[in-house]
């Protein structure tokens, strides 16, 4: 299928997955790029000379492009980025929105830049300051999200910046990407779909969780780090609401 994204990227089918924090490993990231989606590792809970491991263990089981996400608040942002362009990483994406400078560094080196946004005026933001494409999120994302559903965000977002606009949240199947299509979207971003196929190294008794729970069993809380926090209801969360924050 061809789309802006799949032109931009070089990937054969216009859907990414996303990089979660101790899920998105080089197992997952390589069997992504194989099946001809982009592929996103997680370099947040890693350090940099795990970074590199990483990405060369992609590399060992792939030779489709790939993505690493950053944190670019990250005290080591520039560092990490110096190791993405040695590798030759294809893609990086953003949770937060990356500086002017660090989105110049890393266009320079020939890096395409895909930020992650959660409205309207951050996506008008980074393209403004040459980001290539955006990840929209609405508030039926998983994991760090906003206020805004999908189906409002994404159109907004689409008619505002003249750049490929990648859809999440609340995505899983075919049917969700001919909406997101039809929407102006250049594909879909997914990471609970992802999370659960045979390549993710989550345990299979936490997989079933997922698999059992129904929309009932999900919230959104701020109890966890004070951000809306899309997850399974469960014991401890239940636990951390009703205790208040920590002193």
């Amino acid at each position: 299928m061809d789309t802006a994204l799949t032109r931009l990227v070089g990937v054969r089918h216009p859907i990414v997955q996303t990089g979660m924090g101790w899920v998105a490993g080089p197992r997952l990231v390589a069997a992504t790029a194989n099946a001809g989606a982009l592929g996103i590792l997680a370099s947040a809970t890693m350090t940099t000379d795990r970074l590199r491991e990483a990405i060369r263990e992609v590399r060992s089981r792939t030779d489709a492009p790939f993505g690493v996400n950053l944190r670019a608040d990250a005290a080591d942002a520039a560092d990490r980025v110096a190791v993405m362009v040695e590798e030759g990483v294809r893609v990086a994406s953003f949770a937060l929105a990356p500086s002017p400078e660090l989105i110049s560094a890393l266009k320079e080196a020939g890096v395409v830049v895909i930020p992650s946004i959660g409205a309207r005026r951050h996506a008008e933001k980074v393209a403004a300051w040459g980001a290539d494409a955006v990840i929209v999120q609405g508030g039926e994302g998983g994991g760090h999200t906003g206020e805004v559903a999908t189906t409002v965000l994404l159109p907004q977002v689409v008619d505002a910046v003249g750049i490929p606009v990648v859809a999440a949240g609340g995505f899983f199947d075919g049917r969700g990407l001919v909406a997101a299509l039809a929407y102006g979207a250049a594909g879909v971003a997914m990471g609970t779909r992802f999370l659960l196929t045979s390549d993710s190294t989550v345990p299979d008794a936490v997989k079933a969780r997922y698999l059992a729970a129904t929309v009932k069993d999900i919230t959104v809380t701020t109890a966890v780090d004070g951000l809306p926090h899309r997850m399974l209801r469960t014991d401890l969360v239940s636990a951390l609401e009703r205790s208040g924050r920590a002193k």
